[in-house]
């Protein structure tokens, strides 16, 4: 009876949380019907306002002779102010364009090798590429996204007008075909890592709570159930569903929108299962002590809302200051979600995601451990 880990003990529980979960009809729409219907109506229909800020990728002119790329570094030039790049996230050059009636619009172009401008682009960092090829100005976007449609069409007005673009040159628009830069394909895996996040920040941290407020746990302390077992099985199960409700997301999104997950598969499967446990044990932190369910929800709200705005589920974060980037790229959604969006986009495999999985699980395991040391059945 004093063993350390009883496993029949730990498999009763684990039915147990099972059949109380699925038992709920909302569990299946929340957590199954609504991500799908959420990324169907976002990935057809996605609108969203002009940018009064607005990046754009150059590609480097080395090897290009001067003739040949001054349709565009002639405009970058005479119309924009430079700035020598500290590192590889700033700008070099910079425009901005006042107008009375529609107030300030500012560009920002970075001059990057191409495979570095994909990536930015896969991002959300930059939404259309520049590039001088045989004195044709190329302008490379996603044709369906209407952000870098309206920057197409208010560059090429530009980089056209006067001495800029030379005569008997002409601009070509290059369509990308390029696997992970449509808006789907950014849209996709920060759903699956919200989903993550919001069910086993709800699903069991406000669970907890609620029984413990209802003196549903207090009936357990007359028990020979650890706590440990009782928390382990509650996690088991939540981490279960979750696989199940990205899977049959990522399984819709493979179908109708084709997309394809250019990385390591084993990666994927392993950073999903660190973000889980990174989630998991904060829920457990939060939901250890307090039996109020208005405290607990204040609580959730405080560690979910300011991550579902700032860690770029729905647009890049690179839309917010310059300062604050660093400190959104260490949250653990937006660690998570970057990790899910390089093995989708960019062909990630495992050194690129081994720190955000050693990060994750070690939060975690670090919280797991607190939570259990100050849990408390009433």
């Amino acid at each position: 009876m004093n063993k350390l880990f009883r496993l029949k003990q730990l498999g009763l529980l684990v039915l147990a949380h099972t059949l109380a979960i699925i038992r709920e009809p909302g569990v299946i729409f929340w957590g199954i019907v609504f991500p799908i219907l959420m990324s169907l109506g976002l990935g057809l229909a996605f609108t969203k306002k002009s940018d009064t800020l607005r990046k754009v990728a150059v590609i480097s002119n080395t090897g290009i002779t001067t003739s040949d790329s001054s349709a565009i570094f002639n405009f970058l030039d005479k119309r924009c102010e430079e700035q020598e790049p500290k590192n590889k996230d700033d700008f070099r050059w910079k425009l901005e364009i006042r107008d009375e009636k529609l107030g300030k619009s500012v560009y920002l172009f970075y001059e990057l090798g191409w495979n570095d401008a994909i990536v930015l682009l896969k991002r959300g960092t930059v939404n259309l590429i520049l590039k001088s090829n045989g004195g044709e100005t190329e302008y490379h976007f996603d044709p369906v996204n209407s952000d870098a449609e309206l920057t197409y069409l208010k560059l090429s007005s530009m980089i056209g007008k006067g001495v800029v673009l030379p005569p008997g040159r002409s601009e070509e628009i290059k369509p990308l075909t390029v696997a992970g830069t449509r808006y789907i394909d950014f849209l996709i895996p920060g759903l699956i890592t919200l989903g993550v996040m919001m069910s086993t920040m709800w699903g069991i941290s406000y669970g907890i709570i609620e029984k413990r407020s209802k003196k549903l746990l207090r009936r357990m302390v007359a028990t020979p159930m650890k706590k440990s077992h009782y928390l382990i099985a509650l996690l088991t199960v939540r981490i279960t569903l979750n696989f199940i409700e990205a899977l049959v997301l990522l399984l819709f999104a493979l179908i109708v929108f084709k997309m394809n997950i250019q990385g390591s598969i084993s990666a994927l499967i392993l950073l999903f299962l660190a973000g889980n446990i990174a989630f998991a044990g904060l829920a457990i932190l939060l939901s250890s002590h307090t039996s109020n369910t208005e405290v607990g929800n204040g609580l959730i709200n405080a560690v979910v809302m300011p991550m579902m705005v700032l860690s770029g589920i729905f647009f890049s974060y690179h839309n917010f200051p310059d300062w604050s980037i660093g400190v959104i790229r260490n949250l653990p959604l937006t660690m998570l979600t970057d990790g899910m969006r390089s093995i989708f986009n960019e062909g990630a495999g495992w050194q690129q995601v081994a720190m955000p999985v050693l990060i994750l699980t070690t939060i975690g395991v670090i919280f797991f451990g607190a939570g259990l040391k100050i849990f408390k059945w009433h």
